[in-house]
């Protein structure tokens, strides 16, 4: 596996218009493992992944795996989680790793190492990023990210009812963490075209954020269609004028359709017209 030269934003835009704007998660928890009739075990976790990623990644313009449910099974499960990756961007889909690695200094420098130099083993087209340790404590893995022509989305305004302690806070200067946030992504993406490569996540269950500028000039990875209760036909009330840059995530909504490949394939061909439909309404 190796890194490009061509910026995320540019490669991400034209998945997007190609292949429609949709985000379908690798999500293989032990509750979808048994849905499929798999075990909870490596065989089960590798079965599952290649099933997905044969059944959508030459369709879709992102697939998301989840990170934490690979690692559970420790060496042999991020072999998994590796071979997933290769074979995905392999198929054309962009692999954004949902890791949410924050950390400061040698630490983030080598959290990025593992995921956004060009030549490492799980080498993906963007990773999620926390910035609770301050917007700065990313600058390793915005630095890699250029280098490589890799991504990032940082948590700015998350879907759980948890975040808005942080996101929500206000700070002596007015303004809120997580429009801070946006505004620091806004920075790093100005001048790019057609996108830029610095993206933020942002619920899709949130109702009216018009109080925010999320037109940030890159992505915005929009969880929570489906399952948690948002609709494609929800995104232009959410996203307002950015909503051709939202990158809708769909886990469960598509994964319950397996083992069985083709009603996968639907299933996501399906979510990726209906998001197609909405943004071309608003």
């Amino acid at each position: 596996m190796t890194g490009t030269t061509e910026p995320f934003g540019a490669r991400l835009r034209r998945a997007m218009d190609e292949r429609g704007p949709l985000c379908v998660g690798i999500d293989p928890h032990a509750s979808l493992l048994a849905e499929w009739g798999l075990d909870d075990d490596v065989a089960g976790l590798e079965r599952f992944s290649r099933t997905v990623v044969e059944a959508v990644a030459d369709r879709v313009a992102v697939l998301k795996p989840q990170s934490a449910f690979f690692e559970r099974f420790g060496s042999r499960g991020v072999a998994v989680l590796e071979k997933s990756v290769e074979e995905a961007r392999a198929a054309g889909a962009l692999v954004v790793m949902d890791a949410k690695r924050g950390d400061i200094g040698s630490t983030m420098a080598a959290y990025a190492e593992s995921f956004l130099r060009a030549d490492a083993p799980l080498f993906s087209d963007a990773l999620t990023v926390s910035p609770y340790l301050g917007y700065g404590s990313l600058k390793p893995a915005v630095d890699l990210a250029r280098e490589s022509g890799a991504g990032l989305f940082v948590l700015a305004l998350t879907s759980n009812p948890e975040g808005g302690e942080v996101q929500h806070a206000v700070r002596a200067d007015g303004r809120s963490v997580g429009a801070t946030m946006l505004a620091h992504l806004a920075a790093e993406n100005a001048g790019e075209t057609p996108l830029g490569s610095f993206g933020a996540v942002v619920g899709a269950t949130l109702g009216d954020l018009s109080s925010y500028d999320l037109d940030v000039n890159g992505p915005l990875l929009a969880p929570g269609i489906g399952a948690q209760g948002a609709t494609p036909a929800d995104l232009p009330a959410v996203f307002g004028a950015a909503v051709r840059n939202v990158v809708p995530n769909v886990s469960r909504g598509v994964l319950r359709h397996g083992p069985d490949v083709t009603a996968l394939r639907n299933a996501a061909d399906r979510f990726a017209d209906e998001v197609r439909t909405a943004v071309a309404a608003a």
